[in-house]
């Protein structure tokens, strides 16, 4: 992995030397089917390059990562590849104004979810191909100068086996040779090409609005042909363009709109113009909540969304990664709420996606979002919580600040005026100046240059007859910010938790006086950040925690429901309310709560505080009482009600007793119902993996279950329920398959790490700890970025959440300061989250 590094420095001077005009490409996929021979299957790609010379310099190099090279001739001068070829790069030497590069390569099919990734079916042994270059995986398939702002475009040709179709960016048909050929892109980046190929389900339909017309398909694999309900995918797909062509005054500029539903996808989706590519997950197998369907039309409106912000207006390198990410997870949610039927888009992302913000903006890897990249490393590790949800969380207030008008008329000029072409944070803050009238270059200081999440807090006294005095919103942080807040007022009335007053406030400062309510009559509840206007953590004032213990139900606006769940679940995390304080709350409140996706959230997060934060002497009764009460909730549930199936779900992911195994055996084979439950494929796995880890499912019960559901999704569920059987040679053989062998796939190692861990098994996975420490830095150094990731982050000895763990993740950070800076940080991250368990587990105690 070393040395497939780019720095920002070497993209620098190679922008500044040459500019690029077209690339062809054409790849040789035949060898995709059939026997092979090869120890690593290959595929031929000859890429022509024509770019120009700019600078003052006569040598740079091209990327490619690619097991052999056939031939480099550069301007007509064949170079021998052994002397110009390292196996990440080509150098070019004495180059001139006018260049042709011509390379000949077998590059290989991937295993990893990167470069040209090969897929074969186990239902029916079909081959299906696709590709996945961010940040910079492209090079895997072709050479090219793999940075963002190297633009130029792209025309490809492939031949397939017989009976496949092949898909790019462009439109493209099957020539009398047998070739296909595809219409040349606009200019775009290389991590953005596209191709997906094999005998995918091909569906079609048509965008019209005047006379623009947009060819419109979507497809997946043949074996999910029959859960595929292309037609919702079309609808979400109108809609948001509707939305951004009414807002962007812009037309979609990429001709087709494809959408790819592809397997073993490392990612939720890519937004290769004119050819998407999303995981499988996102098609239905089972029932499902409409969460999930709101999930899948957020990332198809979030890709959507790129189409302008990322592919026809590119950053120029990694450090504005913000530029696109940022923009489309807020466009995302902003166009779902406005153009489509989840309207309440907004309460899934204060829950949710800021969630994740929070989490990421405390670690000590947090960084501004404006982020300094300082190579590819970064760049990968860098599509983070801060980069999306935090990004996007500001943006919401940007809004706020510069008027919904004047944002969407500041989109609009920076499209025009950057069209096809690469910026950097200046660029669009020059044109939100002009729209709003605003000083954007304090707001970015304060929101976009600077790390760290602030604390606001009411601090409230009343006067005699129980009116506020006064009602102060207190700042906590390391450096404050300005920020745009509502306050909401809440009281009980009728056992409804309503608002009767609100205000809006410029928060400056540690100390922000609200006037406005200045004689309100006393309320039970304080709610600061009430609408979500701004990106803060919010905590409570005695009397309003109180409030929330006992009513937390009862409020009525699921916003502010949403909000009061996230602000009560931060003070869990950060050590100031105990965690079986929090799993008191959920099951007193959670059963009430009609926002599946807030819901399922409530959940995560309680059996979060159990596993991890709650003292180990007290996670035997919290496990029992969230079986209890998730059981008691299932059973309450509206039959066939999206809440029963979330709960059914709930329970069988922390039953721990006898007669809970008892219930999920007889639901599996038929002997007990739950009137309305509908037992799916899907929720049969689910049922089954809690039998599995507590030993009450063999190998041969999996295999049964794999015999009912012999598919790639399937296969996957089997992987992880073997991993998660409760004996020291299963975990055994789960790490040498993970870490002694690279023969899995992505989403077989995937599987395998989530089977290994588990909660009720932590005397058994105790002795991987040490063997953890000893074997990272080789596997960073062996594997791909992403399978490193995958390992790194999924084998860290979580669970053996003692003192001694911490020391000895602090023994490997002092020992291996030279180590991958991308490596150290992963475990910093890990060791971080492990810290903050221990604090968590000591207030817990406390608590006893």
């Amino acid at each position: 992995m070393p040395g497939e590094n780019l720095s920002r420095d070497e993209a620098r001077e190679r922008a500044e030397l040459l500019s690029v005009d077209a690339y062809e490409v054409a790849l040789d996929l035949r060898s995709a089917v059939g026997d092979s021979g090869e120890a690593v299957r290959t595929f031929r790609s000859v890429t022509t390059v024509r770019f120009r010379r700019t600078g003052t310099g006569t040598s740079t190099f091209v990327d490619l990562i690619a097991p052999s090279v056939n031939a480099v001739t550069l301007n007509g001068r064949s170079l021998d590849p052994a002397a110009v070829f390292d196996g990440a790069r080509i150098t070019l030497d004495e180059l001139a104004d006018d260049n042709v590069l011509v390379v000949d390569a077998q590059c290989a099919y991937s295993r990893t979810g990167e470069g040209m990734h090969r897929f074969v079916d186990p239902e029916d042994g079909e081959v299906y191909l696709y590709t996945q270059y961010e940040p910079a995986d492209a090079r895997r398939v072709y050479a090219t100068f793999e940075q963002p702002d190297l633009k130029a475009p792209y025309r490809f040709e492939v031949t397939a086996p017989e009976g496949w179709t092949v898909w790019s960016n462009g439109a493209g048909e099957r020539g009398e040779d047998g070739v296909w050929r595809f219409a040349e892109t606009a200019p775009i980046s290389s991590y953005i090409t596209c191709v997906v190929a094999g005998p995918y389900h091909y569906v079609t339909d048509t965008y019209t609005r005047g006379d623009l017309e947009i060819p419109l398909g979507a497809m997946c694999r043949k074996g999910l042909a029959r859960h595929f309900d292309a037609d919702d995918v079309f609808l979400v797909t109108k809609q948001g363009l509707d939305f951004f062509h009414d807002n962007f005054d812009y037309p979609y500029p990429f001709g087709k709109y494809d959408q790819a539903f592809v397997p073993e996808y490392n990612l939720g989706a890519m937004e290769n113009p004119g050819l998407v590519t999303f995981t499988e997950e996102y098609i239905y197998r089972g029932k499902v909540t409409q969460a999930a369907y709101e999930r899948r039309a957020n990332v198809v409106l979030h890709e959507m969304a790129h189409m302008w912000f990322g592919d026809l207006v590119t950053m120029v390198w990694w450090d504005d990664l913000w530029l696109k990410e940022s923009f489309a997870d807020f466009m995302g949610s902003f166009s779902l709420a406005e153009a489509t039927r989840f309207t309440n888009s907004w309460v899934t992302f204060a829950n949710n996606r800021k969630a994740w913000a929070y989490r990421a903006d405390q670690l000590p890897s947090t960084h501004p979002i404006t982020a300094d990249i300082r190579d590819l490393e970064d760049a990968k590790l860098n599509f983070d919580g801060i980069t999306y949800a935090k990004g996007a969380s500001v943006l919401k207030q940007l809004v706020a600040y510069a008027g919904r008008d004047a944002f969407l008329e500041g989109a609009r000029i920076y499209f025009k005026r950057h069209a096809y072409g690469n910026t950097r944070l200046g660029d669009l803050l020059s044109v939100l100046e002009e729209t709003s009238g605003r000083d954007m270059k304090a707001w970015a200081k304060s929101w976009l240059q600077t790390s760290g999440v602030n604390t606001l807090t009411p601090a409230v006294t009343y006067d005699a007859e129980g009116r506020i005095t006064e009602l102060a919103v207190v700042q906590d942080g390391a450096e404050p910010r300005p920020h745009r807040a509502a306050v909401g007022l809440y009281r009980l009335t009728g056992g409804d938790l309503v608002r009767y007053a609100r205000a809006e406030v410029d928060v400056t400062g540690t100390r922000t006086v609200v006037t406005e309510l200045a004689g309100a009559e006393r309320p039970d509840l304080v709610l600061v950040n009430d609408d979500d206007l701004t990106y803060c953590k919010v905590r409570f004032d005695e009397g309003s925690l109180a409030t929330l213990r006992a009513h937390l139900g009862d409020v009525t606006d699921p916003l502010a429901r949403a909000l009061c769940w996230s602000a009560l679940w931060n003070l869990t995390r950060d050590g100031l309310m105990p965690a079986r304080d929090f799993v008191s709350v959920a099951l007193a409140h959670a059963g009430r709560e009609t926002d599946i996706g807030v819901l399922q959230m409530v959940h995560t997060w309680a059996r979060t505080a159990v596993t991890r934060y709650a003292a180990p002497a007290w996670r035997e009764e919290g496990g029992r009482l969230l079986a209890e009460g998730g059981l008691r909730e299932l059973r309450l549930a509206e039959p066939g009600s999206e809440q029963q199936l979330t709960w059914a779900r709930f329970f069988a992911s922390v039953a721990g007793s006898e007669a809970d195994f008892q219930l999920l055996e007889g639901l599996l084979d038929g002997t007990a119902k739950i009137d309305g439950l509908d037992v799916d494929q899907e929720l049969r796995w689910a049922l089954l993996s809690p039998l599995a880890a507590h030993g009450r499912a063999d190998e041969a019960r999996i295999g049964e279950e794999l015999a009912r559901d012999d598919t790639a999704t399937g296969k996957r569920h089997q992987v992880r329920l073997l991993a998660s059987r409760p004996a020291a040679e299963v975990k055994a053989q789960a790490w040498a398959q993970v870490v002694e062998s690279d023969a899995l796939s992505n989403a077989l190692v995937g599987a395998t790490i989530a089977g290994f861990a588990q909660p009720s098994q932590r005397e058994l996975t105790a002795p991987y700890a040490e063997k953890y420490f000893a074997v990272i830095e080789r596997l960073w150094a062996d594997r791909s970025i992403q399978i490193g990731m995958d390992v790194v982050q999924g084998l860290f000895p979580a669970l053996q959440d003692r003192e001694d763990t911490l020391a000895a993740t602090d023994a490997w950070l002092s020992e291996h300061a030279g180590a991958a800076p991308a490596l150290r940080r992963l475990v910093l991250e890990a060791r971080d989250d492990l810290a903050r368990a221990l604090r968590a587990q000591a207030c817990d105690g406390m608590a006893a």
